[in-house]
């Protein structure tokens, strides 16, 4: 019941904050929707802090929160691999509107956990756009990719990679995104707000969204994966494998994605409509599409410099089985 009392006075201060601006501009906005997440941001973290009996630091008249987070920033020095100290740091930094030093500390929390966490990407890139209107035209609009590639559902990088959709003039892009938001079950005065912009993208009336992970025909495509000779040399075990699909025709977003370890290999994968990223936009679609698998570096799912990768184009309609050699090295 707490939690549930949090979340509705969440909303109402975001509501508070953000109507005005939505009514001002008849739409939402970039700045109306970076009003709503900032509120619902700095509220949350501000009672992840202070407002849990359980907190392992209580605040005193003795120790200010700024205090606490200058001891916290103090105590990191000395142990710089701290994870979850980094991303306490951040958050703190953040709900005080310092978004350089958030960024900083960020930035940290996703180099020790080499790109494979989806959440830190996303509040990374949130944090850029706090601290800069324009980063959604830049890195963050990447971080947001990267984190959905990695968790299609994130609800941050949904919401953000709706807006950088649209910075993109791609709409149809940002309506399937916030139509994968829309699946979460967000608040009712939310969903509408949602649902009327999603209708102006699509230039439709308000619409239900499309049932998540609906198959349509069954489709699945078998793929067996091995190491070429030099890649075999070059790729760490712990390196992240991605096995993507996509449409030669517009390869951003991928249809389909799934997430192995080189340690794996050989293995064999299975694409099928259920690895879909985006609702309404199903392997079963489409009769020509780009198989490809990439082994990571970094850990990032957009293609970095020294990746090993293999890749084939095949038609769906004669070809449901085949094999990939990571034999290319993206330069």
């Amino acid at each position: 019941m707490l939690w549930a009392a949090f979340g509705f006075m969440l909303l109402v201060a975001a509501l508070v904050v953000a109507w005005p601006l939505y009514r001002e501009e008849h739409r939402l906005s970039v700045r109306s929707a970076l009003a709503i997440v900032a509120v619902i941001t700095v509220s949350a973290a501000l009672y992840s802090q202070i407002g849990q009996p359980d907190a392992r630091t209580a605040i005193t008249e003795n120790n200010s929160v700024e205090e606490m987070v200058q001891a916290l920033a103090s105590r990191l020095e000395a142990d710089p691999d701290d994870l979850s100290g980094w991303k306490m740091l951040a958050r703190s930094y953040g709900q005080f509107k310092r978004y350089p030093q958030a960024i900083a500390a960020y930035e940290r929390a996703v180099e020790l956990e080499q790109y494979s966490d989806a959440q830190t990407l996303a509040d990374l890139g949130e944090a850029m756009m706090l601290n800069d209107n324009n980063a959604l035209r830049g890195r963050a609009s990447e971080l947001f990719e990267n984190a959905l590639a990695i968790t299609p559902r994130n609800p941050k990088a949904l919401f953000y990679g709706g807006l950088a959709a649209i910075e993109r003039g791609d709409p149809l892009l940002a309506a399937d995104r916030w139509e994968t938001l829309l699946a979460s079950s967000p608040a009712v005065e939310i969903e509408g707000i949602l649902r009327q912009r999603i209708a102006e993208w699509r230039g439709t009336e308000v619409a239900a969204p499309a049932p998540p992970g609906e198959a349509v025909d069954g489709v699945e495509i078998t793929v067996d994966i091995t190491l070429g000779e030099a890649a075999r040399q070059a790729v760490d075990p712990g390196a992240t494998v991605f096995i993507i699909a996509r449409d030669p025709a517009q390869p951003a977003p991928p249809i389909a994605v799934i997430r192995k370890l080189a340690s794996e290999l050989p293995f064999t994968a299975v694409l099928s409509d259920a690895d879909s990223m985006l609702p309404g936009r199903a392997l079963s679609q489409f009769t020509t599409l780009e198989i490809i698998v990439r082994a990571s570096m970094s850990g990032q799912p957009i293609a970095q410099p020294g990746d090993w990768f293999g890749n084939r184009i095949i038609d769906t309609g004669t070809t449901r089985n085949l094999g990939i050699v990571i034999g290319q090295q993206v330069p």
